[in-house]
């Protein structure tokens, strides 16, 4: 029994000594000295990378979790970070900012734009309007043509999106008669050239292929210095959404795979979502796994032309990139974007990423980053009996 009080007793000197002991720190903190300065604007742009710092011109401390801020919802935001003051209290810290959209929406067009007599194409959906934020900006045209009858009509396109931003481009509509047209002399590009021009050290000169390549003699093509292969596995079908398998895949895999071409893959995605976009990815990984592919595998969304039917943001469309990218690569691949340039720079957000580059040119200004160059649609190779796309692999 007075074993058993003594226990009591030292346990109420416990309790009372961490009871104690709370009560001091709950009053060191909220008497705590905190001095923290705040930038003038408090505003963060859509989808920008900030930190918590980037708001804090003067703290008395170290900021213990100076984390990105997320960015990717509009509005009024709480940011709550913990900080060591001068006195070594740790300490916690709110401020208030807003998350705004001041990006002006994107018209794809030029100063004109042509049709012929008695076209039916409807020109606010043919024209590409988008925005960064906004899936479904207001796209429309001021000014008054007829396209049945031959002229040029001085109009305005504008595309306002919901934060306000406008922007507007004028251009002359050209409705012409149509004549036939004239044959034209076929330019093509020699595969044995682009060895010559391109070849390096640290590159590789290959092709890509699909059905309307037919059959391709791979013997040939090896003989003819063809060092890697990048293959169409399939895409959806627009109507039904079922998965296409591109009907010469299996054949040119596992003859590129038997003749020891280095192998990569590309997907046409008609995806309208991230979670459409990962069902592409696990398909095509599906597919891949049957067979040897080292070289990258790309997503390729081409739907530029029928892009205000997608009712899609541009964050939105680069976000479904990102999904198939980190599917593919999280089941052990290299993953790529395909894209041509312009759209690399102005709708993707892949400066810094690895991209296959599509630019028809002998000398590329794209100022980012890419791991394959398409340099040719036009490309002449030994084994093939069509025009065949020519590309260049930097290692």
């Amino acid at each position: 029994m007075k074993f058993i009080k003594i226990l009591i007793i030292i346990l109420g000197v416990v309790l009372l000594v961490l009871g104690g002991f709370e009560l001091y720190q709950y009053i060191r903190i909220k008497t705590a000295k905190i001095e923290v300065s705040l930038v003038e604007d408090m505003t963060l742009e859509f989808n920008d990378t900030k930190k918590v710092s980037d708001y804090i011109t003067s703290i008395n401390g170290k900021i213990i979790d100076d984390y990105i801020i997320d960015s990717t919802t509009l509005g009024d935001k709480q940011v709550t970070f913990k900080f060591i003051n001068d006195e070594n209290i740790k300490l916690k810290y709110t401020y208030n900012i807003k998350v705004v959209d001041t990006v002006k929406p994107l018209i794809w067009l030029g100063n004109s734009y042509s049709i012929p007599k008695d076209s039916t194409v409807d020109l606010k959906r043919t024209i590409l309007c988008g925005d960064n934020y906004d899936s479904n900006p207001n796209c429309f045209i001021e000014g008054e043509y007829d396209a049945k009858t031959v002229g040029n009509y001085d109009l305005v396109f504008k595309a306002i999106d919901n934060s306000g931003n406008m922007s507007e481009q004028p251009f002359t509509l050209n409705v012409y008669e149509p004549v036939p047209s004239e044959k034209k002399e076929e330019s093509f590009t020699n595969f044995s050239d682009v060895v010559k021009n391109y070849k390096g050290n640290n590159t590789k000169i290959g092709i890509d292929v699909s059905k309307w390549q037919g059959n391709i003699d791979f013997a040939k093509i090896k003989d003819a210095g063809v060092e890697f292969i990048i293959i169409k596995v399939g895409s959806t079908d627009k109507e039904t959404g079922n998965y296409v398998m591109d009907k010469n895949f299996e054949y040119n895999i596992s003859e590129a795979n038997k003749y020891g071409i280095k192998t990569g893959l590309y997907f046409y995605s008609y995806a309208s979502t991230s979670d459409q976009a990962k069902r592409d990815a696990e398909w095509v990984i599906e597919q891949a796994k049957k067979y040897n592919v080292f070289l990258p595998i790309a997503f390729d969304w081409e739907e530029w032309s029928h892009f205000n039917d997608y009712h899609l943001s541009f964050f939105g469309l680069n976000n479904m990139a990102d999904e198939f990218i980190k599917i593919v690569e999280s089941a052990g691949y290299d993953a790529i974007l395909y894209s041509s340039k312009s759209y690399l720079e102005h709708i993707w957000d892949y400066l810094d990423n690895d991209v296959w580059l599509a630019h028809y040119t002998s000398v590329t200004d794209y100022a980012g980053k890419y791991k394959l160059w398409q340099i040719c649609s036009d490309g002449v190779v030994d084994g093939i009996d069509t025009y065949v796309d020519i590309d260049i692999l930097y290692e």
